[in-house]
């Protein structure tokens, strides 16, 4: 990747006074100078610490200084353009905390992330509505995230509502809408009405399984699938008298979504289901649900499905998911998992922690282990307390060489390839394996 020009240097300036590398082109002439720098931050690894030592300073002024230009290249008139600057500023906000930088300059952030999602076509609406989400998880539960989310909550409702607009973008606008509900709204009467919102979407999958034989799988399915893990997880913030409200409202419809071809949707509604019997069960000690054995029968047959028809992956990713649902349904009960990040470890113990643990994952992808550490909002939503702060002298004697790390790798892959071997061997006596 080409060095970025020094900001002290005369070098030619464009029309409007502009400097040529930060300078909105067309798709015709798009300058390789730029464009290689957009796409220099689309992988996360561009963000990591595992290359030699280097002047911390200086990289984070280098860092902020291509930063700007990627916001100044969100207004650009190519759309190609303006893509590749959201990726860029995606992949660096889920990779470090930016904070005071993003405070700065939130209102233009907002006003370009507005622009992209009103006028840009299906990809740039999708990449501004991911965007959006992470400037509201660098910014937090603040008043500045509620002014971000006052802007844009309308633009993603219209969007959402829009059956012209593409399906991807839909659904990228109804996650956003959700995530950004989550993180900002303090106001009961938005997050109702938010709720309601997603509700007119997935909603729309009953209605179909009423006019047919089984919920058939069509392109709105994803849509669907989005509408439904985002109204989930802003249940787990509602009151509990609103919680029994919408259980008893969506509790005996849920099952018939599990009869879907697709299997993001049954996976989404088998989880939706075992977070409803956990919060109603947290409600109501002595909980009832009539149609117990009708359901459980259901989730067995998923948690045990050996159709042929469908892909082995898909039936493993299924059987895996449904096993959990079955016990959490039956017998109130939740498998353990737990996280590392650095030193540190979370322990997700409940369907509603995985729910909004699997959300943020989703977003934040590779970074997620890193706000983990040193994100204050998503601390506090995991109720990790302040961010641990370690000395350089400690983090030095913690991390591993990248030479450690390979011998460990290949150490670990011949003892691998030695146990299935042996496992694979016709000749090998059964009574060996165990």
């Amino acid at each position: 990747m080409p060095k970025p020009k020094k900001r002290g240097s005369n070098h030619q300036r464009g029309a409007g006074g502009q400097p040529r590398n930060v300078q909105p082109f067309s798709d015709e002439d798009a300058s390789i100078e730029t464009m290689s720098h957009c796409s220099g931050f689309s992988d996360p690894a561009s963000f990591t610490e595992d290359g030699p030592e280097v002047d911390e300073e200086a990289t984070q002024e280098d860092l902020e200084y291509k930063l700007k230009g990627f916001i100044d290249l969100t207004l650009d008139k190519s759309a190609k353009t303006r893509q590749a600057a959201l990726e860029s500023l995606k992949s660096a906000f889920s990779s470090k905390i930016l904070y005071e930088f993003i405070m700065e300059r939130r209102m233009t952030l907002t006003d370009s992330i507005e622009r992209c999602i009103k006028k840009g076509k299906s990809d740039e609406q999708c990449a501004a509505a991911a965007l959006a989400c992470l400037l509201c998880v660098q910014m937090g539960s603040g008043i500045e995230s509620e002014e971000i989310f006052k802007t844009l909550g309308p633009v993603l409702k219209k969007i959402v509502c829009d059956g012209t607009a593409s399906i991807q973008a839909r659904q990228a606008c109804a996650t956003c809408l959700g995530i950004c509900c989550f993180i900002v709204t303090d106001d009961i009467t938005e997050l109702y009405s938010t709720m309601e919102c997603l509700e007119n979407i997935f909603t729309k999958a009953y209605q179909r399984d009423r006019d047919t034989n089984g919920v058939s799988s069509t392109h709105n399915t994803v849509l669907h699938v989005s509408a439904l893990l985002a109204w989930t997880l802003l249940l787990t913030i509602c009151p509990m008298n609103e919680v029994k409200k919408k259980i008893e409202m969506h509790l005996h419809k849920l099952p018939s979504l599990l009869s879907c071809d697709d299997l993001s949707m049954r996976i989404a509604a088998g989880e939706t289901l075992a977070l409803l019997f956990e919060l109603a069960r947290e409600t109501d000690a002595d909980f009832f649900y009539e149609d117990m054995d009708l359901l459980t029968e259901k989730l067995r047959a998923l948690a045990t499905d050996g159709n042929k028809h469908r892909a082995k992956v898909d039936k493993r990713k299924q059987r895996s998911v449904f096993r959990d649902v079955l016990r959490a349904v039956e017998e109130r009960d939740f498998p353990t998992e737990m996280v590392k990040f650095g030193p540190e470890r979370m322990y997700i113990d409940c369907w509603v922690k995985k729910q909004t643990y699997e959300t943020f994952k989703e977003i934040l992808g590779s970074g997620m282990q890193y706000h983990l550490q040193s994100n204050d909002f998503l601390r506090n939503v995991f109720e990790l307390g302040p961010p641990v702060m370690l000395d350089a002298a400690t983090l030095k004697t913690m991390k591993i060489s990248r030479f450690e790390r390979h011998l460990y790798n290949s150490a670990a892959f011949k003892a691998r390839t030695k146990a299935r071997s042996k496992c694979r061997d016709k000749r090998a006596d059964v009574g060996e394996f165990f």
